[in-house]
């Protein structure tokens, strides 16, 4: 029987805390088309029987597709949009200006009573999460996915940008500074915390799709070699060294999962080059089948700019398949070690190299993937990281006197 990395951290139902609140600033709809979507994010262990999802826009996500989110809990999901023209309107969302649009959730967490309430990223929906907590004493946590400093201000392109990053500054440390817990992702979002003067800060590594990721049973090489990379693309995650670096790699195809600006340039580019048979893009992937792919591959390969640990490589370490990735420019990623990925420079000739002797080297590529298994079992399994954020929701409601 096939090896499964099922989540084995659930709540028995006598245990359960009652009433979640999730403040959500994305349209999920969009995360649907492109196939993300894993059971429980929003429910950790099924921790809570009921869970009110906020949407801070007009989206109409199919409940269906949603409910998995949530897991077991009964599922509500609100829309409390923002007014047109919100950022000027709030002077680029001045906490003051923004209290009358977030009196809205405040009025509904004061009808359904969550114990606690949880907000993704800490601009206008963090405000709100801080309001239900001034004026109801409900704690909150914000999760948070990216380096601001690094990855957003640090790669600014136009005077918009950088206007609206400088502006929105202020509600981010009201939000972060007063929130119950600030919960990021990866250890390279750390020192955006210290700067902002943070208190209540620890790492919570993403819960991934435990039902359907499963380790590679075995390292033989198909032929031809299957390499697969996941990511957005666009400029900070370009995969053309990847594809240069194939071109000279006869028995090599490349599945592109993922999709962005520069897709176009990049189907043209390989069509160039003459491997518009050997360079497969598939611009959305439901998770589940993705987790699939990964484990029917032989390599992952990725090249990224961005500090951190994404989900996908996640994904592709949990599944014991051997990474080869760059070496950003800038301060390395702490969790990505030389021990469970080949760390390579952005170069076509470095990633040629690099895949080429992990192709031929069948025990060297073996090692590699299962070192990155173990390792990431140890420290990202989806039981390991539900569990972390069962023990941090079960703390702050029990501080708060609201568990």
């Amino acid at each position: 029987m096939t090896e499964t990395i099922t989540p084995a951290y659930t709540i028995a139902a006598e245990a359960r805390a009652d009433t979640l609140m999730v403040i959500v600033p994305e349209a999920i709809s969009e995360w649907i088309r492109k196939g993300e979507v894993t059971d429980r994010y929003y429910n950790p262990g099924d921790l809570f029987r009921t869970v009110h999802l906020v949407l801070c826009n007009d989206d109409r996500p199919d409940p269906a597709i949603v409910q998995r989110l949530v897991g077991c809990a009964r599922l509500h999901i609100h829309n409390a949009p923002r007014p047109p023209k919100f950022f000027l309107r709030t002077l680029g969302m001045r906490p003051a200006l923004m209290k009358g649009w977030a009196e809205q959730i405040v009025a509904l967490a004061r009808q359904v009573r969550p114990q606690l309430v949880r907000c993704h990223g800490a601009l206008f929906n963090a405000y709100a999460a801080l309001r239900i907590q001034q004026t109801l004493g409900v704690p909150y946590a914000i999760s948070l996915h990216i380096n601001p400093d690094e990855d957003v201000r640090g790669r600014e392109h136009d005077w918009k940008n950088r206007l609206y990053n400088q502006l929105t500054q202020g509600v981010e440390r009201l939000s972060l500074r007063n929130a119950d817990m600030v919960m990021p992702v990866y250890q390279p979002i750390l020192p955006y915390l210290q700067r902002i003067g943070a208190p209540n800060v620890k790492v919570h590594y993403n819960v991934l799709n435990g039902r359907f990721l499963r380790p590679k049973e075995v390292y033989t090489l198909h032929c031809p070699a299957r390499l697969i990379y996941v990511g957005r693309l666009f400029d900070l995650k370009d995969p053309t060294p990847i594809i240069d670096a194939i071109a000279d790699l006869p028995d090599v195809v490349l599945t592109i999962v993922g999709d962005g600006p520069l897709r176009p340039a990049l189907e043209a580019h390989a069509k160039g080059l003459g491997l518009s048979k050997r360079v497969i893009f598939r611009p959305a992937v439901p998770n589940d089948e993705l987790c699939s792919l990964l484990a029917e591959s032989d390599l992952f390969v990725v090249h990224t700019e961005h500090w951190e640990i994404s989900k996908s490589v996640l994904e592709a370490l949990l599944t014991g398949l051997p990474i080869v990735i760059n070496r950003r420019r800038g301060a390395p990623v702490p969790e990505l070690t030389p021990d469970i990925v080949c760390l390579v420079d952005t170069s076509a000739d470095a990633y040629r190299s690099a895949i080429r002797d992990l192709l031929e080297d069948d025990a060297a590529r073996a090692a590699l993937g299962r070192a990155a298994l173990a390792a990431a079992r140890a420290g990202w399994a989806p039981a390991v990281t539900e569990a972390a954020v069962v023990e941090t929701y079960r703390a702050l409601m029990q501080r708060a006197g609201t568990a």
